[in-house]
């Protein structure tokens, strides 16, 4: 069985917990930042958990995380 290759771009957006699952950053926090809310965009900035409809993509594309 020939080695798997990691997606490199999952690799830098996703990071293993100890308990198995992955964080990942939230999107809308580029640009046009000053329309948005203070409360909003501190509620943006924290990681949150992949859900687990996608785990098994996220996985597949970092086998060895």
């Amino acid at each position: 069985m020939p080695k798997l290759k990691t997606h490199r771009g999952a690799a830098k957006r996703f990071k293993k917990t100890g308990t198995g699952k992955f964080k990942r950053g939230q999107s809308k926090m580029r640009h046009i930042l000053t329309s948005k809310e203070t409360k909003t965009k501190r509620k943006l900035a924290r990681s949150v958990l992949v859900s687990d409809a996608d785990h098994h993509k996220v996985a597949r594309m970092i086998p060895y995380a």
